[in-house]
């Protein structure tokens, strides 16, 4: 990124932000004002130009981390590409220093949902020249849960791994990470979504009765790794039923299941592995992959902040073909 430079205000100033005002479904989200603080020492004020979309989005708000009123209103997001505008004092990211004027993604960023947002230099690094805006602010989420889980199944050149959950966010990039380390890659996923997968260098089967059976069929040597990306029983069952070591699946949505069959929890929720430093030390991974070429991200739909609740109904209905992005 570019040289240091000084910030360009020193007023507090607003913007319009995303928030769950309540509990429940979509229709307690609204766009509201709200305040953007001058950035403290190593922090630094974003332009948004397209926030990413993810399930812990909604889960945020639906109860699904608990329903304390004094959470409420709640900040939405965690994913931002956009324009750095102002930066604090030692303003140094992963990539190193940062400086008004520099295209950047950043995340973890808390309330992403926004048309600015104050964020931790520690959080921000350059966007791939090679990306769309839309496309920066859908990589880190889902990229770092696909490096997360590919590690946390051991996964190695020449092995076989089952991808459920392939033509999601998480799972495309999951495809072609496990394609580039040599793997051959069984990837779920309903047949309309098959051509893109081959593309990708997946052999794509239809989930559903007799998935097993359709998993040997293509993999007659056997599955060595599984990755559950959708939480489904099946997803888990016949992941147990292929795979003969159980710490060789794992689980990003499945939790309750997967507990319950001895394999990897993966994620924020407790009793699983958040995988901190694997997920912080895959943020440049995947940038510099993406500016190469090698990292292709889908954008399945993007929508104006106003749409948040269109948004989250189209995600939460799982059949997405990669991201949705919100764009302010």
């Amino acid at each position: 990124m570019g040289r240091l430079a000084h910030p360009l205000s020193s007023r507090m100033s607003e913007t319009t932000a995303v928030v769950a005002g309540a509990y429940g479904g979509p229709e307690v989200l609204s766009v509201i004002d709200v305040a953007v603080p001058e950035p403290r020492p190593n922090e630094v004020r974003i332009t948004v130009r397209a926030a990413g979309v993810n399930p812990f989005d909604y889960k945020s708000y639906s109860g699904a981390f608990g329903v304390d009123p004094e959470r409420l209103p709640v900040r939405l997001g965690v994913e931002a590409a956009g324009v750095v505008t102002v930066v604090g004092a030692d303003a140094i990211g992963p990539a190193g220093p940062i400086a008004v004027g520099d295209e950047v993604i950043t995340y973890t960023a808390p309330g992403a949902y926004a048309a600015e947002i104050v964020v931790p230099a520690s959080s921000v690094v350059p966007k791939p020249v090679a990306l769309s805006w839309e496309q920066a602010g859908g990589l880190l989420a889902a990229g770092v849960t696909a490096v997360h889980t590919l590690e946390a199944v051991g996964l190695g050149k020449g092995e076989t791994v089952l991808i459920h959950g392939a033509a999601g966010g998480v799972g495309l990039v999951a495809v072609q990470l496990a394609v580039a380390r040599g793997a051959t890659v069984v990837a779920t996923a309903s047949r309309a979504k098959h051509d893109l997968l081959r593309e990708l260098g997946a052999i794509p089967v239809v989930y559903g009765p007799g998935l097993a059976d359709r998993v040997r069929a293509v993999a007659p040597e056997g599955v060595h790794a599984a990755a559950d990306l959708v939480g489904t029983e099946e997803a888990v069952d016949v992941s147990v039923e292929l795979v003969p070591d159980r710490l060789r699946i794992a689980t990003i949505a499945g939790h309750e299941r997967g507990a319950r069959a001895g394999i990897k929890l993966l994620g924020g929720v407790p009793g699983a592995d958040p995988g901190t430093e694997i997920r912080e030390a895959a943020r440049l991974q995947l940038t510099e992959a993406a500016t190469a070429g090698r990292l292709r991200i889908v954008i399945a739909d993007s929508y104006p902040l106003r749409e948040a609740a269109t948004a989250h109904r189209e995600i939460m209905a799982g059949h997405t073909t990669g991201k949705i992005v919100l764009v302010p």
